[in-house]
């Protein structure tokens, strides 16, 4: 959980609720996230949430994900699914299957969870494990490529779980039904402004189309484990560079850009500012 304001029982029907399976009474999720709101009508965490074919979000009102390929997360939404099937999230309020974190989650059928150290642009060894081998959260290496590292662990995560095979279900999900708030007059506001929410997505859906969301990402179709050829800014004053080297988990988290945090607190949200990268000439 991060600083959101959130009623206790949405968070035991986030544990206890989402993705129930009926034979078995018990819930089936590597993770469930909740949906975090920074005004009544303004999703926030955009910046670690990913649908199911790993696109970044639509315009950040309901229902929150742009149309693309299958639409498969957004049309969750519009079913009034309570686990909306994601590639990464975090709105505020997270719960993990808990072994992951626990265990060693390397095997022969999983070689992508480690790389070897080969060149200083290949990502070194055991990123994303600790000395026991089970996960922990890291960071993306690339200058000028942010990735929120609440999206790698994610991506992790699934592919701990279930292999390369995610197509369909990556075991992440949303609950759209839990949701959180950064100031208590917003918590108060959200079951009003729900109720009228399903008549936003035709105007969403125009408004996405108008801005071209979701954005590009020229690496989100890189699966762990394959070499790739990518490219990369080297060095604080360098320049662009064609790298080849292994492709970890989480491709689709990242974005050309830096966000950074202002010293003196100044500049975007809360002190943070957003980065352009710099221009490629090739």
């Amino acid at each position: 959980m991060n600083d959101v304001f959130f009623d206790p029982v949405d968070a035991a029907q986030l544990l206890f609720s989402t993705n129930l399976n009926p034979k078995t009474g018990r819930t089936d999720f590597g993770a469930a996230c909740a949906v975090d709101f920074i005004n009544a009508f303004k999703f926030y965490d955009r910046f670690a949430t990913r649908d199911l074919e790993g696109e970044a979000m639509g315009i950040p009102f309901y229902p929150w994900f742009a149309v693309s390929g299958r639409s498969a997360s957004r049309n969750d939404v519009l079913s009034q699914r309570d686990a909306v099937r994601l590639r990464s999230c975090w709105g505020g309020m997270t719960a993990f299957e808990g072994r992951w974190f626990q265990q060693n989650v390397t095997s022969p059928d999983r070689p992508f969870l480690s790389f070897t150290n080969n060149t200083p642009h290949v990502m070194p060894g055991e990123i994303g494990l600790n000395p026991s081998g089970a996960l922990r959260f890291r960071y993306e290496i690339d200058p000028y490529w942010d990735a929120s590292e609440c999206c790698l662990i994610h991506a992790d995560l699934q592919y701990a779980r279930s292999g390369r095979d995610i197509k369909d279900d990556s075991g992440i999900y949303m609950n759209p039904y839990v949701r959180v708030a950064y100031d208590p007059d917003t918590l108060r506001w959200l079951p009003w402004t729900r109720r009228t929410e399903r008549l936003y997505s035709g105007v969403h859906h125009l408004l996405n189309q108008y801005v071209g969301f979701p954005w590009p990402n020229p690496r989100i179709s890189k699966e762990p484990g394959d070499t790739v050829r990518e490219r990369v800014w080297v060095g604080v004053d360098g320049k662009y560079e064609d790298i080849e080297r292994v492709a970890p988990p989480g491709r689709f988290c990242g974005a050309r850009g830096a966000l950074v945090l202002n010293e003196d607190g100044h500049g975007g949200h809360n002190g943070w500012m957003s980065l352009a990268a710099p221009p490629d000439p090739a």
